[in-house]
């Protein structure tokens, strides 16, 4: 199968979230139309502070600005290195459902964080205190994070970021999408939007179990899906060509990497 090349623009890099109040182990911040929730750092913190102190403060901050948002309005949890279990999450998601509000995405540089909120059916972005997921020639060489396994598929509407390689025991579904400075790993069908190589490596790769994508990016190269479709589907691993981005079997893929990689 071959995809048609098409041109790559990149978008301008979102700006970073504004400092958080050094006293308040919460903040709430109208940024760009969006409304983001600052969680102190653990650099920030003066002492281990209890998760009902967090919680109640944040209730508080809610109330005395219940009148400055519209409702439905979505919110972005800016956690920091924060540690968030699956349960604290959903006692945040509560106490802004009082308030009329709904998380959309959560900024983490903890994986155990990030495959929480992944988890739950969040957008995640995941990045390093030293690195972001902008393309820039300045963090190209630098050592990704660990991988992110989720375990669950990412849905329509959820995006999932992350400064390593991406596996994902499940389904991308159309209008999900991923994207990653290393590989990118379906282990079910990749129906959405897939980024690997996310900060310039052409050598990353992308492989599903049944691929059908909107698209596929690799570094800058770019695909999308063909009109029609094969009739059977079967692990296929995408990489880059001086061509653009092709599709080969997996088995064979791993039959002719391995022949390389013996002859180089």
């Amino acid at each position: 199968m071959t995809f048609d090349p098409i041109s790559l623009e990149f978008s301008e890099p979102t700006s970073s979230p504004p400092l958080v109040n050094q006293y308040a182990q919460v903040s709430l911040k109208s940024e760009d139309n969006k409304l983001l929730l600052v969680l102190l750092s653990e650099a920030q913190l003066s002492s281990e502070i209890p998760w009902s102190e967090v919680w109640q403060e944040l209730k508080h901050s809610l109330q005395a600005r219940e009148q400055s948002w519209q409702p439905g309005t979505k919110v972005t949890l800016v956690a920091h290195d924060r540690l968030l279990d699956a349960r604290q999450l959903q006692t945040i998601v509560e106490i802004l459902n009082e308030a009329q509000l709904g998380i959309d995405r959560v900024c983490t540089s903890r994986r155990q964080t990030a495959i929480a909120a992944a988890t739950a059916g969040y957008s995640v972005e995941q990045t390093t205190v030293e690195q972001s997921l902008s393309p820039s020639s300045d963090n190209q060489d630098q050592l990704l994070a660990e991988p992110l396994y989720l375990q669950n598929t990412v849905r329509s509407g959820i995006e999932i970021r992350h400064p390593g390689t991406v596996v994902v025991l499940g389904d991308l579904n159309p209008g999900g999408k991923i994207i990653a400075a290393g590989d990118i790993f379906i282990w079910g069908r990749l129906r959405g939007v897939a980024h690997a190589g996310a900060l310039g490596n052409r050598q990353c790769r992308i492989l599903a179990l049944k691929m059908e994508p909107t698209q596929l990016r690799i570094a800058d190269a770019v695909a999308r899906s063909p009109k029609l479709s094969p009739k059977q589907l079967e692990p296929e691993v995408a990489y880059v060509t001086a061509t653009g981005i092709r599709l080969a079997k997996a088995i064979d893929f791993a039959k002719n990497y391995s022949l390389s990689t013996l002859s180089s």
